[in-house]
């Protein structure tokens, strides 16, 4: 699935990857004089590294004109080439191979990185090696696999040095979509491990061959005659033994091994390596979180990006939050239903975010009901995760309550769980998740909760009601992640209902009206002041209960934090467009940006007079 710029480039590279392979195979096999071995060896490499392995052929083994293949190949550099070819088309193929299986059975990464390597090394030696090149080595097949031990440990051992510290900073990067085979990502840090291999792996080839330890490039004819010059096989099998010391021989193997406990090791300074695939499933990490070592994978999961691939439904660009769900009556009981799932919502015409919605809208519907009503909430779970429903604020059974794994055991995806209650309060409230409740409050899980006095007359009326729910938005390159005060995760968007300035509601008034206005801090991070242009209102709740008249106060301006809530009562006494808004000015803009004068969290009152 296309999510990333980077997926772009992916399909280009392995649409010319497929392209390179399909013009070497058929050149290889049609028309260039060599071992059928080596054939294989450049039609792989050029699977694993794409244009590259195109361009090594062409310039190092690519018969130029007929009968020239022997006097081409001979520089020493080409014969290089043609031994680490022959050594990455063996051992890679183990490690991928390797990889993909560890990768399926959730091995942690310093396991696998050990599994590949024992399964590319096996693979090089016992078959690239010892029995692919049987004939041309002679001697039976044993004798082969102790001849080529030494030069194919040298070999791996530099080629890993290269391939796993590139493989595992790449597959536990910001896109860990690179640790699942199903992902082309994946599959482009295995072809871009296997290129810094074959570079680091190169200079010993070449002192190898060199060192006749190990065959090079060859020219086989239709005939079966070989023509043989010294660089092109002198070494394993050819009658002239190793030009080599033992001194020389354990220098270079213990250089290698050093590099290859370098390679495997290293990246453990950066990375956790104890965790596998299944332990972050996939995860986009926002730009700018600090990963390191010890990050547990859970943490990597809960700050992740929304997948789109979880994306059940897109709303229309205009639709709202917060509209007001009509209950049905069951033997006198107010009955609700609510279904969390996962969205593609506007925030701003241009501007879309992957949330998680109750009912499809963000916020998710406003529940209105009266003091003493018996409520039942259904909530059925279409998300990629567990979750619940806490009653922020309300007086009600424990079991009720909604904490996972403290009063209920998580609804788990496509189950449903049933609340019932009575409501014993009046005033304003609000409901929103309490299962990963940093992540899933932060994309849009909660909604206002209304509960009217059981006397009308009761509490402080107003002409008009405005409710206003808070929040803070991350949306980068594309993604969506939960906004979060840690290193990465600072929001880029805020929201009233839903949708950020120009986008927000605008209430028309006339002068002399009243207007409630009920701040819901369904937020997760910031404190927001929220201050009302053109004077003065009257604070008449907090947190749901009425003030006392002579605890109510003048202000033109609350602070509301995250889980507060506030009821003011503003009267219009000049015409006028007159602001709502957070005085943080940061929080006005739209990724630091404003639109119209503004952004973020402002509204108008527009009053005439």
């Amino acid at each position: 699935m296309i999510i990333q710029p980077v997926d772009y480039f992916l399909v280009a590279w392995f649409v010319l990857a497929g392209l390179s392979t399909a013009y070497v195979a058929w050149d290889q096999f049609r028309h260039n004089p060599e071992p059928v071995v080596m054939k294989w060896g450049f039609v792989l490499v050029t699977l694993y590294m794409g244009p590259i392995g195109l361009l090594l052929y062409v310039m190092a083994d690519k018969e130029p004109h007929p009968g020239e293949h022997e006097a081409f190949i001979k520089p020493l550099w080409k014969q290089g080439a043609g031994s680490t070819i022959h050594c990455v088309a063996g051992d890679a193929t183990g490690i991928i191979l390797a990889a993909v299986v560890t990768a399926s059975l959730g091995l942690p990464m310093w396991l696998d990185l050990i599994v590949e390597y024992t399964a590319g090394f096996a693979f090089g030696l016992f078959i690239f090696q010892s029995l692919f090149m049987k004939n041309m080595m002679g001697g039976s097949y044993l004798e082969n696999v102790r001849k080529s031990f030494a030069p194919e440990f040298i070999s791996m051992n530099a080629m890993m040095a290269g391939m796993a510290p590139v493989m595992t900073l790449l597959m536990m990067g910001r896109d860990m979509r690179a640790m699942e085979p199903t992902e082309l990502l994946f599959w482009g840090a295995m072809s871009l491990g296997v290129i810094a291999g074959f570079a680091v792996a190169y200079p010993v080839n070449v002192w190898m061959v060199a060192r006749r330890l190990k065959h090079g490039l060859m020219t086989e004819r239709a005939s079966g005659h070989k023509h043989k010059h010294k660089h092109q096989h002198a070494g394993m099998g050819s009658g002239m033994g190793p030009d080599v010391t033992r001194p020389q021989l354990l220098a270079v193997t213990m250089t290698t091994t050093l590099m290859l406990l370098g390679g495997m090791t290293v990246p453990s300074l950066f990375v956790n390596m104890r965790l596998s695939a299944r332990d972050v499933g996939g995860a986009i990490m926002p730009p700018g979180m600090i990963m390191g070592w010890d990050t547990p994978g859970e943490a990597m999961r809960d700050m992740a990006a929304v997948h789109p691939r979880n994306v059940a439904s897109t709303s229309a660009p205009d639709a709202r939050g917060d509209t007001e769900l009509q209950p049905r009556i069951e033997n006198g009981v107010k009955v609700f239903d609510l279904q969390a799932s996962v969205v593609r919502w506007n925030i701003l015409p241009n501007v879309q975010v992957e949330g998680y919605a109750f009912n499809r809208q963000i916020p998710g519907p406003r529940l209105r009901v009266t003091e003493g009503d018996r409520v039942r909430i259904r909530v059925g779970n279409r998300l990629p995760e567990s979750t619940t429903v806490h009653w922020h604020g309300l007086i009600l059974a424990n079991a009720m309550d909604g904490p996972a794994n403290i009063t209920q055991q998580p609804i788990q995806p496509g189950q449903d769980y049933t609340y019932e209650f009575t409501t014993e309060q009046a005033g304003t409230f609000f409901y929103h998740t309490h299962d990963h409740a940093d992540r899933q409050q932060a994309l849009g899980l909660y909604g206002a909760l209304i509960i009217d006095p059981r006397n009308p007359a009761a509490g402080e009326r107003a002409d008009k009601e405005y409710v206003i729910q808070l929040q803070e938005w991350l949306e980068r390159e594309g993604r969506t992640f939960p906004a979060m005060l840690m290193e990465g995760g600072l929001p880029n968007y805020f929201t009233i209902n839903g949708k950020a300035y120009p986008e927000t509601d605008t209430v028309s008034m006339k002068v002399g009206e009243t207007i409630k206005l009920r701040f819901i801090g369904t937020h997760n991070n910031f404190v927001h002041p929220m201050h009302v242009h053109g004077g003065p209102f009257t604070v008449v709740a907090r947190d749901g209960y009425d003030l006392a008249p002579a605890a109510r106060f003048d202000a033109d301006t609350v602070n509301v934090g995250p889980g507060q809530r506030y009821d003011v009562i503003w009267k219009a006494r000049r015409p006028g467009k007159w602001l709502v808004h957070c005085h943080i000015p940061h929080h006005t803009t739209n990724n630091n940006v404003e639109h119209q004068g503004g952004g973020g969290l402002m509204m108008v009152l527009d009053v005439e007079a």
